[in-house]
């Protein structure tokens, strides 16, 4: 009788043995399956969530900045102040408009 209690015992070992292997096995298949995921997915040029929205607020910032020069602008033209040059860079130095420049016709 010792002897089946002894088989029953080693059993229930090997059972929970292969259990566990097996639990083992599926959890380092699905890091391997993330990590294969994830190095699949970072080929694309996707961006995170963090920098779409920091570039999200900087757009929303720029029109707003556009609808108040254009509102400036528009004042001017009312006053009939229209500037003729413009300090596009900042530098405190006023910059003129580029000119339309002609494309250059190419021998048919």
């Amino acid at each position: 009788m010792q002897s089946e209690n002894r088989i029953f015992e080693d059993l229930v070992k090997m059972a929970n043995g292969i259990a566990g292997t097996m639990a083992g096995m599926g959890r380092e298949a699905e890091a391997n399956a993330r990590e294969k995921f994830k190095s699949w997915i970072g080929g694309f040029d996707f961006v995170s969530r963090e920098e779409f929205e920091a570039v999200k607020a900087m757009a929303a910032a720029a029109r707003d900045e556009v609808a108040a020069l254009k509102a400036e602008l528009a004042a001017q033209q009312d006053k009939g102040h229209v500037p003729t040059s413009y300090d596009v860079d900042g530098d405190g130095v006023e910059d003129q408009p580029a000119a339309s420049a002609k494309k250059p016709r190419g021998k048919k």
